[in-house]
């Protein structure tokens, strides 16, 4: 069977763009690893209608919706290759099994590259974030610590005030010249020079020079990467961004390999859950217009 269709990915982006081309009676493949960014938090925040709800169930109750769709086929595996050209591509899953669709659409969301710091690892998604508007409420006003990897988390130390009161850990990463210093210090940003050895307990931040300084919670800004490499292998353009590299799109959602399109975290900045649905849903509705006006 030819599917319309091939979504590789199906996380928030994917379903989004899988449904409106579901509702237009197109048969779609999903194909999904299973492996959502946002497996380690327990709640999402800052998603109209779902404010507080756990992701888990979010996208539980996003399959289940998409599942009422007859022309909906769904493998749960990983598609490991991808090869041929508009209306005739071909996908290979890990048990070798090949599908054919007409277009691709990949939403395979990103990898998130932390600093190597003891202890950060694991705290991700539970006390160490990225995004103030999800997680930034939460810490009812409390102490921040901005962990600096690169010249963006100056601009998140200069945000974060908004949330709470901040201490930005250069770490080695950053050295903010004088006017940033004096825009950081006139937000009420403390700046703590001295190296980080550890994470601890809930969000503490243990210094080499032995000092423990405890925090309602920690910000740091990860690197991305497409979390697999099946768009660059078939030949789709990546491009470097302020967080990492993405895959190129147009506005269109459309990649560099004509009938290949891109969306959700892969192909667009800022990240979040709601960007996410919203960029998949335009890449479904212009996939679908490029199914009934081909040469356009």
């Amino acid at each position: 069977m030819q599917h319309d269709v091939i979504v590789i990915g199906g996380s928030y982006a994917g379903m989004a763009a899988a449904l409106q081309l579901l509702r237009a009676r197109r048969h779609v493949l999903v194909i999904d690893a299973g492996q959502r960014r946002n497996r380690f938090a327990h709640h999402s925040h800052g998603f109209l209608g779902q404010d507080g709800a756990d992701p888990a169930e979010i996208a539980a109750t996003a399959r289940r919706q998409l599942e009422a769709y007859r022309t909906l086929s769904w493998i749960d595996g990983r598609a490991e290759t991808a090869s041929g050209q508009k209306d005739d591509f071909i996908v290979t899953v890990q048990d070798g099994a090949q599908h054919r669709g007409r277009r691709l659409l990949f939403a395979t969301g990103v990898s998130d590259t932390l600093p190597v710091i003891e202890g950060l690892q694991e705290r991700w998604g539970v006390s160490v974030f990225l995004c103030p508007y999800c997680h930034g409420y939460e810490l009812d006003r409390g102490r921040i610590a901005v962990i600096a990897t690169c010249q963006m988390s100056l601009h998140q130390a200069q945000l974060l005030p908004e949330w709470g009161e901040v201490t930005l850990f250069t770490n080695g990463a950053v050295a903010p010249d004088d006017a940033a210093r004096a825009d950081l210090e006139a937000r009420g940003v403390a700046i703590e020079p001295t190296p980080i050895a550890r994470i601890a307990d809930h969000a503490a931040i243990v210094l080499r020079d032995g000092r423990k300084l405890p925090f309602a919670g920690i910000f740091t800004t990860s690197h991305n990467m497409p979390a697999t490499p099946i768009a660059t292998l078939m030949g789709c353009e990546l491009h470097d961004t302020p967080f990492g590299t993405q895959i190129k799109t147009n506005d269109a959602k459309q990649t560099t390999v004509p009938g290949a399109f891109a969306c959700g975290d892969a192909a667009r900045v800022p990240h979040s859950l709601s960007l996410a649905v919203a960029d998949g849903a335009w890449a479904g509705a212009n996939l679908h217009r490029s199914l009934v006006w081909p040469d356009a």
